[in-house]
C-alpha cells in the first residue's frame, strides 16, 4: 500500500489467519531459544526493571509525607509508618504480582504483549462492529504511556541527583543542570542503539538489586517490628484511623509499583519465563527488604525521613551509592524510552499514527529500534519537565495518572480478552478481574486529587495524542471513502487494456495501493499521462495482520490476474517493519521472475485540502493535512530504493 491511503495499514481482525493463532497458551516470545534462561532473566533486570528498581528512591519518603499533610519534620507515628509500609508491600504483591505476572502475562499474541497487543486481542474477538471500542481504548492508553514515558526519566534521574545534597550542599544549586546533562547524554545515545550497553545493563542492575537488599537487611535491626507491615491488617488499620489523608496516602504508593506495565510490555523481548523468574526470585525480594530497611530505619530515627533511602547507607560510602543510583536510573529512563520506541511502531502498524522513520539497531534483535522524531520530541518535554518542576518530589505530583490510567485500561481490555477471546463466563471474568479493576480505580481516583498539581501533565499529553491518533484513523478513512467514489475496478481496467492495448515498455511495473480490487491511481495516471504499459505489471497491496510478526512463508500470496497482470499481497505483523523488495524477492521460490533493477515502483502523492463537507471541523481537517505531511515518505517506509520509484501526484479534498 503506498500513498493511496495516508495510513501505512489496514487492520482487519480477520487478518489473523496470515500469522499463529495467539491466545494464552506457553508462548515464551520469538527468538528465545538460542538463549539460556539465566542469560535472558539477567537482560529483563536491566531493561525491564529499572523503572520499578528505582521507585524506593522516592516512593516511600513520599507516601509518609503524604500521611503527615505534607508536613516536613512533623512527628510520625509507629502505626502510621507500619500502615503505610503494608499498603506498599501488598500493592506490590497485588498489582504486580497477582495481576501482571500471574494474569496479563498469559494474555499474549504470538509472545508479545503490552497495551495495544490487548487491543489486538480484544479487536479479534470483537469482530469488526465492535472492534472501535477496543482501539479507541488502546489510543488512550497509548496516549498515557507516553505520559509516563516523559515523567519517568526526569524523576527518576533527579531523585538520584538529589543525593549529592548529603555529600555537600554546596550542589545544590547545580542538581537542574547536572540532570540536564544526564539527560541529554541518555537521549542522544538512543541514536546507537541499546544492544550496545545491553549487555552492561542486566549485570549493573543485579547488583543494584543485591544492594537494595542487603541495605536493607543491614537496617532492619534497628527495629524488628517493622516485621508487622507483613500483615495486610495494617494497612486496613491505616485507613480507618486515617481517612482523611487515605487517598492522598494512596496517590502516592503507587510510586512503588511504576514500571509494572514494562513487565508485560517487554515480554516479547525476553520471553513470560525469565520476566517472572527475574521479579519472583531477584526483584520483589530486593525491594521488599529495601523496604523494610527504609521502614525499620524512620522507626528508630524519625529524622531519616528527609531522605530514608540514602540514609541506608553508611556515610562512607554514600559517593559511590549515589553514583550506582544515578546509573540505576538513567537505565529506569532507558527502559521507558525504549519502550516508547516500540510502541510508536505498534501505533504505526495498526494505523494510529502517520508513518514515521525507525531504524534498526541490532541485526539480532528486532526489538532494538530506534525513532529519531520520538526521541527528540521526549528529550523537549522532558527537559521542559526537569526545569518546571526542578525537584523530584513536585514531580511526583504529575507521576501516578498516566500509570494508573493505562492499568485502568488494560484491565478493561484484558476482561474483554478474558470474556471473548479465552471463552470464560461472565460471572468467571468479572470474579478475577473486578479485584484488580477496583483496586486500579483506586489508585487512579487518588492520583486526580494531584491533578491540579502537576497531575494534568499527563492528562494533557494523553488527550493531545489521543487526539492525535483518532484524527489520524477518522481523515484516513474519510480520505479512503472519498476517493473509493472515484475508483475504477481493476478487472474492469485490465478487460479493457486487454481489448485496447498501449504501447509496451520492458520491465516490470509495481503499483502500491490499499485497495487490491480498484485500479492504483499510479496507474490509472501513468496510462493517461505516459500512455504505455510495461510487460509485466503488479498491483501490490501491504498489510497489517493484527499479530506481533508473521511467519515468512505466509509473508506474500501471489495471484494471476492475467499473463502481464498479478496481485501481490503483502502481510506483516505490528511489531514488524515491512521491506517491499524483500518480500518480492521472495516470489522467486514461485517461479516469479523479480529483478529490482528492471522494476519500477509507481506510488501515488497526494495534495490534501480542508472542506467543510468533510465530516470533520476545518481545525481536525488542517490537523489531519500536517500529520499527513508529517510522514516519513512511503519509499523509506517501505525500504523501497529511491532510484527505482516513480511518483504521480493528485489533489483530493477531506
Amino acid at each position: 500500500m503506498g500513498h493511496e491511503n495516508p495510513n501505512p495499514a489496514t487492520v482487519r481482525p480477520e487478518d489473523s489467519r496470515f500469522g499463529l493463532d495467539a491466545g494464552h497458551g506457553q508462548n515464551d516470545g520469538p527468538g528465545h531459544g538460542k538463549q539460556g534462561f539465566a542469560a535472558l532473566a539477567l537482560g529483563a533486570l536491566g531493561v525491564v526493571y529499572g523503572d520499578i528498581g528505582t521507585s524506593p528512591l522516592y516512593a516511600l519518603r513520599e507516601t509518609l509525607l503524604a500521611a503527615t499533610g505534607g508536613e516536613q519534620g512533623a512527628v510520625i507515628a509507629p502505626t502510621v509508618v507500619i500502615g503505610v509500609l503494608s499498603l506498599i508491600l501488598w500493592s506490590l504483591v497485588i498489582v504486580v504480582t497477582l495481576k501482571y505476572v500471574v494474569l496479563l502475562m498469559r494474555a499474549d499474541n504470538n509472545g508479545e504483549g503490552g497495551i495495544l497487543t490487548l487491543v489486538a486481542l480484544a479487536q479479534r474477538s470483537l469482530g469488526r462492529a465492535r472492534s472501535h471500542v477496543a482501539l479507541l481504548l488502546g489510543m488512550i492508553g497509548a496516549g498515557l504511556f507516553y505520559g509516563d514515558t516523559v515523567i519517568t526519566p526526569a524523576i527518576s534521574v533527579l531523585s538520584a541527583i538529589e543525593g549529592v545534597k548529603l555529600i555537600t550542599p554546596a550542589l545544590d544549586e547545580y542538581i537542574l543542570w547536572i540532570a540536564s546533562v544526564i539527560l541529554i547524554g541518555l537521549f542522544v545515545m538512543q541514536s546507537h542503539g541499546t544492544h550496545r550497553v545491553a549487555t552492561f545493563f542486566g549485570p549493573v542492575m543485579l547488583v543494584w538489586f543485591l544492594t537494595l537488599a542487603g541495605l536493607g537487611i543491614y537496617h532492619i535491626a534497628d527495629d524488628l517490628s517493622v516485621f508487622r507491615s507483613i500483615n495486610p491488617y495494617y494497612a486496613l488499620l491505616f485507613f480507618r484511623d486515617h481517612a482523611g489523608v487515605a487517598l492522598a496516602v494512596l496517590g502516592s504508593v503507587c510510586l512503588a509499583v511504576t514500571g509494572a506495565e514494562a513487565l508485560y510490555a517487554d515480554m516479547g523481548h525476553f520471553g513470560r519465563g525469565p520476566i517472572r523468574g527475574a521479579w519472583l526470585y531477584v526483584v520483589f525480594p530486593a525491594l521488599w527488604l529495601n523496604y523494610l530497611g527504609q521502614g525499620a530505619l524512620i522507626l528508630s530515627d524519625p529524622s531519616a525521613i528527609d531522605n530514608p533511602f540514602y540514609r541506608l547507607a553508611p556515610q562512607g560510602l554514600l559517593l559511590p551509592f549515589v553514583i550506582m543510583a544515578t546509573v540505576a536510573t538513567i537505565i529506569a529512563s532507558q527502559s521507558v524510552i525504549t519502550g516508547a520506541f516500540s510502541l510508536t511502531r505498534q501505533a504505526i502498524q495498526l494505523g494510529l499514527l502517520p508513518r514515521m522513520e525507525i531504524r534498526h539497531t541490532s541485526e539480532q534483535t528486532s526489538g532494538q529500534i530506534y525513532v529519531p522524531r520520538v526521541n527528540l520530541l521526549l528529550l523537549v518535554v522532558v527537559l521542559i519537565l526537569v526545569w518546571s518542576f526542578r525537584t523530584s518530589s513536585s514531580l511526583s505530583h504529575a507521576y501516578g495518572i498516566s500509570v494508573f490510567g493505562t492499568m485502568v485500561v488494560s484491565s478493561t481490555l484484558a476482561a474483554i480478552v478474558i470474556r471473548r477471546h479465552w471463552g470464560w463466563s461472565l460471572p468467571a471474568t468479572a470474579a478475577l478481574i473486578l479485584p484488580f479493576f477496583l483496586v486500579d480505580v483506586s489508585f487512579f481516583s487518588a492520583n486526580m486529587l494531584k491533578l491540579f498539581h502537576g497531575g494534568y501533565v499527563p492528562v494533557l499529553l494523553a488527550m493531545g495524542l489521543t487526539l492525535v491518533m483518532w484524527t489520524w484513523m477518522r481523515g484516513t478513512k474519510i480520505l479512503f471513502d472519498k476517493t473509493r467514489k472515484t475508483d475504477v475496478p481493476l478487472l474492469e481496467l485490465v478487460t479493457m487494456l486487454s481489448k485496447s492495448p498501449p504501447a509496451r515498455v520492458k520491465g516490470m511495473a509495481v503499483f502500491l495501493t490499499s485497495d487490491p480490487e480498484t485500479a492504483p491511481a499510479s496507474l490509472l495516471h501513468n496510462l493517461k499521462h505516459n500512455k504505455v504499459l510495461h510487460e509485466r505489471n503488479v498491483v501490490l497491496t501491504v498489510r497489517s495482520a493484527d499479530t506481533p510478526r508473521v511467519a515468512e512463508e505466509e509473508r506474500v500470496r501471489l495471484a494471476r490476474i492475467t499473463d502481464d497482470f498479478w496481485r501481490v499481497e503483502m502481510v506483516y505483523g505490528y511489531m514488524e517493519s515491512p521491506n517491499v523488495p524483500k518480500g518480492l524477492a521472495t516470489l522467486r521460490k514461485q517461479g516469479f521472475k523479480f529483478d529490482i533493477m528492471s522494476t519500477s515502483f509507481f506510488l501515488s502523492r497526494r495534495s490534501i485540502k480542508p472542506s467543510p463537507q468533510s465530516g470533520m471541523p476545518i481545525w481536525q481537517d488542517n490537523l489531519f493535512i500536517g500529520l499527513t505531511k508529517s510522514a516519513t515518505d512511503a519509499t523509506d517506509f517501505f525500504q523501497i530504493p529511491t532510484g527505482r520509484v516513480v511518483e504521480v501526484g493528485t489533489q483530493v479534498t477531506v
